[in-house]
């Protein structure tokens, strides 16, 4: 069940992964609301009986804006779209999972662990979905329910924007990374999510991975 704001973007998706194979339906919603979460989950179970895996993907920002000038409207989009857009679905996928166990997904950033300059409430916001899921693995444990965090630098359409408009940062960027490149959204990012909601990290959870490529050593 994939849901989002854009529905030429999830037919899309929809359209690549009915081709190999994957059963996929699509529902229009705003993460922003919770309204749009109940709908989701809803839908979701009343189409395959059960849950299983939430990944909370969804994240709005404008990159490259100082603190002091920031804008109300600027916070808000970011908050909302990525720290309660999590804590609209999280609640709302619980009673769901209870019965069998499951596995939550969410996406963080390296900018809020960095502090990177542009990223100021890019960064809090993804620091605090850290704190929240660290929280949530402490509640839900006992439900045999895990939450983990993914860090991820990776390609995607926002990066290469970034770097278009910004063009003397990419060079810099990449040589902070060990691997000397920006992951692959499908082959190195997918398959940390593929892994973390497998039963092969049945014994990992309130934790946060940086798929970086090494630009990260904690």
């Amino acid at each position: 069940m994939l849901t989002g704001r854009d529905k030429a973007k999830l037919n899309d998706a929809a359209i690549s992964l009915g081709a190999e194979g994957t059963k996929v339906l699509t529902i229009a919603g705003d993460v922003r609301k919770k309204e749009s979460a109940d709908g989701t989950v809803a839908a979701a179970m009343e189409a395959f009986g059960r849950l299983d895996i939430l990944v909370n993907n969804a994240q709005s920002s404008k990159p490259g804006i100082r603190m002091e000038d920031m804008s109300q409207e600027d916070i808000e989009l970011t908050v909302e779209s990525g720290l309660m857009g999590m804590v609209y679905h999280m609640p709302v996928a619980l009673p769901h999972m209870k019965a069998r166990g499951g596995s939550i997904v969410n996406l963080g950033s390296l900018e809020g662990i960095l502090g990177s300059a542009g990223f100021g409430i890019y960064g809090a916001t993804k620091e605090a979905i850290g704190g929240l899921s660290r929280t949530a693995a402490r509640e839900w444990g006992c439900y045999n329910i895990r939450v983990n965090v993914i860090c991820p630098a990776a390609w995607s359409p926002a990066a290469e924007q970034f770097f278009a408009d910004h063009p003397d940062r990419r060079d810099a960027y990449l040589s902070q990374i060990a691997l000397g490149r920006l992951g692959d959204p499908a082959t190195d990012i997918a398959s940390a999510a593929v892994f973390l909601a497998s039963a092969e990290s049945a014994y990992i959870t309130g934790q946060t991975i940086n798929v970086d490529g090494g630009q990260t050593m904690l």
